[in-house]
């Protein structure tokens, strides 16, 4: 049985609706099991006791989404296990006062690295990018938010198809049992 956490990209902005009982109720059509939906922004973790590769349960999961809720879907699958080791590299200070802990995944490693090297001219008074193994690390000071530069440029349409980030305190809830 693998456990794995799935972390859909776009729902729940932009006019995609996604229910938590509706994404649920997906994973489980699919002969997932042990479902949970994590908050209202696309995280589910489920168990897979079939041996298909990963690659093909990521593509099934995402014509599935595509078919049932009318978009074009990219999720990122990752194991639970691969998860905890992301959430344990976090290179920052996670509970600093005034600061958003972040994980930036992505399904291509050029677009990781071309976000990695524009952080290197970021003000580390608002946004500080570390490379990770298949990942960025990023704390962005609170009162940035969204108008950071880094903020700006991840959101670039560019990177929107093969790029998604998630608050720390949210993987770990999808860490939790």
């Amino acid at each position: 049985m693998t456990e794995y956490i799935a972390l859909l990209r776009g729902v729940n902005v932009g006019g995609i609706t996604v229910k938590s009982a509706d994404l649920r109720d997906l994973f489980e059509s699919l002969g997932f099991t042990s479902v949970r939906t994590v908050l209202a922004s696309g995280n589910v973790a489920f168990e897979h006791g079939g041996r298909e590769a990963s690659a093909k349960v990521k593509a099934r999961i995402e014509r599935a989404l595509g078919d049932r809720f009318g978009y074009e879907a990219w999720i990122v699958l990752i194991t639970r296990e691969r998860l905890a080791a992301v959430v344990g590299a976090f290179p920052f200070d996670e509970r600093l006062e005034g600061w958003h802990p972040y994980v930036l995944f992505g399904s291509d490693a050029e677009h990781l690295e071309a976000l990695a090297d524009a952080a290197g001219e970021l003000d580390p008074g608002d946004d500080v990018v570390v490379a990770g193994d298949g990942v960025l690390y990023w704390h962005n000071r609170r009162a940035r938010g969204i108008d950071s530069a880094f903020a700006k440029l991840a959101a670039k349409a560019v990177y929107k198809r093969t790029t998604t980030n998630r608050n720390l305190r949210t993987l770990h809830k999808l860490l939790a049992p």
